[in-house]
């Protein structure tokens, strides 16, 4: 069974690691290597690789570390050009381009984010039959997944509560507008689940919620009456 733990999420760092049992990962490695490997109990020589998403970071702080460690890292062309990366550890992955990590099969996809080539991925367990998303930091997902178990996916706002800190000058206007146009609310996380196949859905987890602009019972509690599934606020 697949499962998911969380060393850090939201805007100062993000590190997910998971496993099917067989092969563990890393997704993203937004925070110190140093806090990595604690967060691991030094068990990082299980590792079989780490996803990145794109090239903030807060997604991908440490990659230089973990490549040193041995620890191949998958990320988009565009990702390691923006963040000067090369090396055999460096493993270059396109959208729609299915590769393997152990007992992974990853399908890498297009996100919308202001960040070179930034992307999503689908992981499906050959182990255990289990299927995985992975979406952060994007506004929009123009994809349709069939037989999801679990997914970690954004919600980083609800438009109600950036609006009021607008209105009450906690955040400026061009903030708003940054992450109406890069990242994920609370609103997109409702029509993305409704508009997929969620029937043998076990957990969702969310993820990279916002410090100012989010509210993770509210959250957890509005998925959960939607879904009826199990819902994890990271």
């Amino acid at each position: 069974m697949i499962e998911i733990t969380s060393l850090a999420s939201g805007s100062s760092g993000n590190c997910y690691r998971v496993t099917d049992g067989n092969t563990p990962l890393l997704l993203e490695c937004g925070i110190p290597f140093k806090q990595i490997k604690q967060g691991l109990d030094f068990q990082t020589s299980e590792l079989a690789g780490c996803l990145v998403s794109h090239c903030h970071m807060d997604h991908c702080k440490a990659v230089k570390d973990v490549m040193k460690a041995g620890i191949d890292c998958y990320a988009s062309k565009g990702t390691f050009d923006a963040l000067g990366i090369s090396g055999h550890r460096a493993a270059a992955v396109w959208p729609r381009g299915l590769f393997e990590i152990g007992t992974w099969i990853v399908l890498p996809f297009q996100t919308e984010h202001d960040a070179a080539e930034p992307l999503g991925f689908l992981l499906y367990s050959r182990e255990t039959r289990e299927k995985l998303l992975f979406a952060t930091d994007t506004f929009y997902v123009r994809y349709r997944f069939r037989c999801l178990t679990h997914l970690m996916i954004e919600c980083n706002y609800a438009l109600d509560i950036l609006q009021d800190n607008v209105s009450a000058g906690r955040i400026a206007p061009d903030r708003k507008n940054r992450l109406l146009k890069s990242h994920f609310s609370l609103a997109n996380v409702k029509e993305f689940l409704m508009a997929n196949d969620l029937s043998r859905v076990r957990e969702i987890h969310l993820i990279h919620l916002s410090n100012d602009n989010s509210d993770a019972a509210r959250f957890k509690r509005e998925i959960q009456e939607l879904t009826g599934k199990m819902v994890y606020c990271e």
